[in-house]
């Protein structure tokens, strides 16, 4: 055995220098890892051997389960160390690479997930894929064993096959990211097919779109809102509504510490897969959010709040940014840390109001879930819970957070699931722009606050010296050129910041950010933005991402923040760019429209009419934040809302927005100027005309 091998045995593998907490947890296999770089290449390619590319990420539970089996097996790590260059790679941190090998996985089996198995030649071009391969075959899975023994030795005694393979699905995938077929600039009737689709695969009984799993996908929700708004739809907003009461009442929400756990396995979002992730929070607080500013109903506002507290109280990094996941598993199990007993809850809460709330929570003897255990929803409405039990619901209701407290007391002694405390880029600016939308909704100054110390560590801590944005922060430590996401997404914050703090140096750093990945990621030959930047490291394809799944996409993102930055200083390219990004994507979108919600949002706001405001006034009188108040307080998703000060502030908003320059305060009184569709309003002082330029109607005509 060579020094080196030795060391490897020792010490664990090459992970054990990694910063990811996915890597690290596979840092003591056997098997011989590698970190995505040129030395694993190097060695594939020196050694004549495929490679085993395996790609997750630290929450994810099927993950734990392919480890367990196979990778912390010895039988199975000799089977790679001898035959394979293996490669472990955590999406969160590289979701280019996870983006492109995922495509393979999806075009050659048709599906997709985490963990993703990749079979690849040494120049890393793909000749086999899957998800999860237990060791070996059952259930008419086949087993990872025979899958790495049949490769080996296909590889050895008629590698021309594989080579062919490969050769073939590079080439595919690399045609698929080009979009190069642009069409007309989809507009009216795109929306209005993606609100028929979501209505077809609705389900009116549990809420939601389709069958099980259930996935929240908060933006299909802001989208119907949007069209709602748009059309008078009632159906649009009773889909809203029957979904995100249906998800506060299910499993799916963490009813002791609240949080959004990660989907639902089963139609009525009962029984959820633990994990939490901060992308979930950070959308589906939007979607509460503009709900409540739909219907006025106090019920979405507190979701919102219960969400943040969660965040702030459980994701929140002393410096400032904001976590990343939560797990599902502890002590080896699945949800182990959320489930009860009925005996647990009166042991804490003594026999009387243990029963009430075991009622309430359909905690029960012998469980709802597995192994005798329950799992906290709310099987009946509290209005009539409360008739049921002979009480008034504000009675019901106060000793309902009085028992919450106590259990979620008791909670915090169990052991807990996993922290994934890696900071991301473009997962805070989501989490910054969800708390301004907050903020600016109901107030709370410690969401504005959470905000503003995310923006300054990402902006101070993820960035390099040429002004690039990095992907990654743990412990110190920054990775990885930021990618697509990570520009538009906190671009999508610093707007919202902006809005909600009228500072203009968000705005500032907004439009900075904006031109640099404008920079960076636009396809001056096809239009639309790549997913890494030029000059970053070159898979086998450089793709464009389009789809709007979990997260919203990278593109559709932008296609917003590309409108609001135009109207928001008068750049008139800006909205050129717009145009051509929504041309480039036009075919796709109008071929599923419903599979691009947040695409539609911006769409949305393109086909119009949208709205500027600017309140021209000191904001320190009360007479101007009044105005700000009255606009802040209506769902106006197509609007921006601009401060012009005097002084020194309103020169530099003059400087960033010349159309400002000349808009001042009447007679001293602040004084809101409406402008819709490049043609403004007669400017009012009065707040009862505010009101009434901002009723104006939404056009369907277009």
């Amino acid at each position: 055995m060579t020094n080196d091998k030795k060391l490897q045995k020792q010490s664990g593998n090459r992970l054990v220098h990694e910063k990811s907490p996915y890597l690290l947890q596979h840092a003591e296999n056997p098997v011989d890892w590698y970190p995505w770089g040129d030395e694993a290449f190097a060695r594939a390619k020196k050694e004549d051997k495929p490679i085993f590319l395996s790609i997750g990420y630290a929450t994810c539970h099927w993950c734990h389960v392919m480890a367990h089996e196979s990778f912390e097996d010895e039988g199975v790590a000799h089977i790679l160390n001898e035959s394979y260059v293996s490669i472990k790679v955590d999406r969160e941190e590289r979701p280019d690479i996870d983006m492109v090998y995922m495509s393979v996985c999806q075009a050659l089996t048709g599906r997709g997930g985490w963990p993703l198995s990749i079979f690849m030649t040494p120049d890393g071009k793909p000749f086999y894929a899957g998800t999860y391969f237990p060791k070996t075959s059952r259930m008419g899975m086949p087993g990872l064993v025979d899958i790495l023994t049949k490769i080996s030795t296909v590889w050895k005694t008629d590698r021309e096959r594989l080579l062919q393979t490969a050769h073939q699905v590079t080439e595919a995938i690399q045609q698929k990211a080009d979009f190069a077929g642009k069409g007309d600039t989809v507009g009216l009737a795109t929306l209005q097919r993606g609100n028929e689709q979501l209505a077809r695969s609705f389900d009116p009984k549990w809420g939601g779109f389709g069958q099980a799993p259930k996935f929240p996908t908060p933006h299909q929700l802001t989208f119907l809102l949007r069209w709602h708004r748009r059309s008078g739809d009632s159906g649009a907003l009773q889909m809203v509504e029957r979904t995100l009461d249906a998800m506060r009442r299910g499993g799916i929400y963490d009813q002791v510490g609240f949080g959004f756990h990660r989907y639902s396995v089963d139609e009525r979002w009962f029984i959820p897969h633990f994990e939490k992730m901060l992308y979930d929070q950070t959308l589906l607080a939007m979607a509460y959010t503009e709900a409540y500013l739909v219907t006025g109903k106090e019920k979405y506002a507190t979701v919102t709040r219960e969400i943040f507290t969660y965040v702030l109280r459980d994701m929140t990094s002393p410096e400032g940014g904001f976590f990343s996941a939560e797990d599902a598993d502890s002590e080896g199990r699945e949800g182990l840390f959320y489930v009860w007993t009925p005996e647990e809850v009166k042991k804490s809460l003594g026999k009387e109001l243990g029963d009430l709330i075991c009622r309430f929570y359909d905690i029960k003897d012998p469980g709802n879930f597995e192994d005798g255990l329950s799992i906290p929803h709310i099987s009946m409405d509290p209005e009539a819970f409360s008739k049921k039990m002979g009480m008034e619901q504000n009675e019901l209701e106060s000793l309902l957070e009085d028992a919450r407290q106590k259990l979620f007391a008791l909670r915090e002694g169990r052991i807990h699931p996993l922290k994934d405390d890696k900071i991301l880029t473009s997962w805070n600016g989501l989490m910054i722009a969800a708390l301004a939308k907050g903020y600016m909704a109901f107030g709370g100054q410690e969401y504005i606050d959470g905000a503003k110390r995310a923006a300054s560590f990402v902006l101070q801590r993820l960035r390099n010296d040429q002004g690039r944005l990095l992907r990654r922060y743990r412990q110190g430590d920054v990775a990885y050129a930021g990618y697509l996401d990570d520009y538009a997404f906190l671009v999508w914050g610093l707007i919202e910041l902006y809005e909600a703090t009228f500072d203009l140096s968000y705005l500032e750093e907004a439009i900075a950010i904006n031109r640099a990945m404008i920079d960076l990621f636009w396809d001056e030959v096809n239009g639309g933005f790549f997913f890494t930047g030029k000059g970053d490291e070159k898979l086998v394809a450089r793709s464009k991402e389009i789809y709007d799944g979990a997260l919203p996409s990278g593109n559709s993102v932008a296609a917003l923040n590309l409108v609001r930055l135009a109207m928001m200083t008068g750049d008139t390219e800006l909205e050129t760019k717009a145009d051509t990004l929504t041309r480039t994507f036009s075919q796709h979108v109008a071929a599923c429209p419903a599979g691009h919600s947040q695409f539609l949002n911006a769409l949305d706001f393109i086909v119009g009419p949208a709205m500027e405001v600017v309140i021209a006034g000191d904001p320190a009188l009360e007479a101007t934040m009044e105005m700000v108040r009255l606009v802040r307080n209506r769902f106006l998703p197509n609007k921006v809302l601009l401060l012009r000060p005097e002084g020194d502030e309103g020169r530099r908003l003059s400087e960033i927005a010349p159309f400002v320059k000349e808009l001042t305060p009447t007679n001293g009184k602040p004084t809101v100027f409406v402008c819709e569709q490049h043609t403004c309003k007669t400017p009012t002082t009065k707040p009862l005309q505010l009101e009434e330029l901002l009723k104006m109607p939404v056009s369907t005509d277009r």
